[in-house]
């Protein structure tokens, strides 16, 4: 089923100026006078660049060719993580996010630290950045490959990701967040641009939006509830499993909340979470819809039937499931169009892969680093996140081919951060909205979480319960053990310093002191009737293919 693609000489030249155009621009818009500017880009990004920023940094393997890989295997269901996700931003930019920004931190753990202590800051920074090298930048040099090995197949693929990860890293290490962020705000127009492009030629290839709902109305291909034994998202799953990685991955992953730290204001910050959550309903058409579509054609050159489903189509009709996107590309675009659409490609790699360098660095630098040599100034600071940028890529390079050894990059995606979520997520929430737990619990709530993970990971399959599982509803149950093991470990110590609760602890009269601010501000920049609205969206959205 190998794909023999060669590229015109048109496509090339686009991809080619267009890597160029943006190392270029990105460099020259580069900020390292300092370690504000290098890990925070000054900390004055306007609401458009913030969303843009953390649209680019967010679509990538898993979002382009993860979820057309998953919408080919199983329908709409991958959307369930979009729509609810759109939620989780709207509960972190009201609560969260005003104590991110107004506290001057530069990294999530430390956050944590301001609220309990060093330990649980070490912790979750050490986890985060592990994270960031083997789930974030390994799968974007991984997914980059994929597109590179259809159109050059006899290219090795440690080759193809090695120079992938020398195009992202020779703006994103000398220039930090500010690279990273011009950088993607060219990315984001052309992502958006070449998607768009790309759903409107597989929907009409297969004739039109009459004939796509009509070819896929009977079953589940249209429908986003499912059974409790879904293989894709179970309806209790979407319930309970997804909000708690969606809250992860938006409100507490270094690699998304660092582009709103660098927001000028709480104002700013707000709004472009809410920017990013309006563009990533749309994402339901241009990149589900396609990889839907591409059932109803002959896209692997081998007869798959309509009933076949989930795992059943890779193991028994022998499909990567993670070509299709790419596939899509070589097979619908005119020439010229496909070297947009590459384009694009590559701007979802080099944004999740720039963003992540730039979090693991800032993670490493300001957690660990500055801590042990805490007299060390600024330019220092720079020069040691630019070596650990450096350090972090070449692990991920050597690890992303072991990716390959899963089903698909949603698959590795997910489930691994359900292994990683719930006890971070779980003290987080209580460290905002719980006065009474402390340092203690917080920490000893981590570590038992994590041991309970780990323990899991290695012996679900021979456990009976465990073992068939799906891993959305495994998530709820790592929450638990979490938010009890802290609450009992705080209940049974001493009560919190009294600065760190009242500092760090949201209660009614930050509601009721915002409301009074917000009065005679117009709808169109309130940010509350704007968060109601996409809300509204974002429920239209779900209900149409309940």
């Amino acid at each position: 089923m190998d794909l023999n693609i060669t590229l015109s000489t048109i496509d090339l030249g686009l991809i080619v100026v267009y890597v160029i155009g943006v190392i270029a621009w990105a460099l020259f818009n580069s900020s390292n006078d300092s370690s504000q500017d290098y890990f925070l880009a000054g900390r004055n990004m306007k609401w458009p660049a913030v969303g843009l920023s953390l649209f680019a940094a967010s679509v990538s393997s898993s979002t382009l060719i993860g979820q057309s890989a998953e919408a080919f295997k199983t329908g709409l269901a991958v959307y369930n993580y979009q729509w609810v996700s759109i939620l989780v931003m709207i509960v972190f930019a009201t609560f969260f996010l005003p104590f991110y920004i107004k506290s001057g931190i530069y990294t999530m753990p430390e956050f944590l630290e301001k609220r309990f202590d060093k330990k649980s800051r070490y912790y979750f920074s050490a986890i985060t950045i592990l994270g960031n090298v083997f789930l974030d930048a390994a799968a974007a040099l991984y997914a980059g490959a994929m597109i590179i090995k259809l159109i050059y197949p006899e290219a090795e693929l440690q080759t193809i990701i090695f120079f992938l990860a020398i195009a992202a890293g020779i703006y994103t290490i000398p220039g930090g967040l500010s690279s990273a962020i011009n950088a993607e705000l060219i990315q984001a127009v052309i992502l958006i641009i070449g998607s768009i492009i790309l759903a409107f030629l597989a929907i009409d290839n297969i004739g039109g939006w009459a004939e796509f709902h009509e070819r896929f109305n009977d079953g589940l291909w249209m429908s986003l509830t499912r059974s409790m034994d879904d293989p894709a998202v179970p309806w209790l799953g979407m319930i309970v499993g997804i909000p708690v990685l969606g809250f992860y991955f938006w409100g507490n992953n270094q690699v998304m909340v660092q582009r709103v730290l660098s927001a000028k204001s709480v104002d700013h910050g707000r709004k472009g979470v809410l920017f990013v959550g309006l563009l990533y309903i749309f994402t339901l058409i241009v990149f589900i819809f396609p990889g839907l579509a591409a059932r109803a054609m002959d896209l692997f050159h081998v007869q798959i039937p309509a009933e076949a489903f989930g795992h059943e189509v890779v193991s028994e009709y022998g499909v990567d499931v993670n070509e299709v996107y790419p596939r899509l590309i070589m097979e619908l675009m005119p020439v010229g169009l496909v070297g947009i659409v590459i384009a694009a490609m590559i701007s979802a790699l080099t944004s999740t892969l720039s963003a992540t360098l730039n979090s693991a660095s800032t993670l490493f630098t300001m957690d660990f680093y500055s801590k042990f040599a805490p007299n060390t100034d600024s330019k220092k600071l720079v020069r040691v996140g630019q070596i650990t940028s450096t350090v972090i890529l070449i692990i991920a390079i050597f690890w992303a081919p072991q990716i390959q050894k899963f089903g698909s990059l949603v698959d590795y995606y997910q489930e691994m951060l359900s292994y990683l979520a719930p006890p971070v997520v779980g003290v987080f929430f209580l460290g905002l909205f719980n006065k009474r737990v402390n340092a203690k619990g917080a920490f000893f709530g981590l570590i038992f979480g994590l041991a309970v993970a780990v323990l899991l990971l290695v012996f679900k399959s021979s456990l009976p319960f465990f073992a068939d599982l799906h891993f959305l509803l495994l998530v709820p149950f790592l929450l638990f053990i979490n938010v009890s093991a802290t609450l009992i470990i705080s209940y049974r110590s001493e009560v919190p310093p009294a600065e760190k609760v009242a500092a760090f602890t949201w209660n009614k009269s930050l509601w009721k002191a915002e409301t009074k601010e917000l009065e005679g501000v117009v709808w169109y920049k309130n940010f509350r009737w704007l968060a109601l609205l996409l809300a509204v969206a974002c429920f239209a959205s779900f209900l149409i293919y309940a």
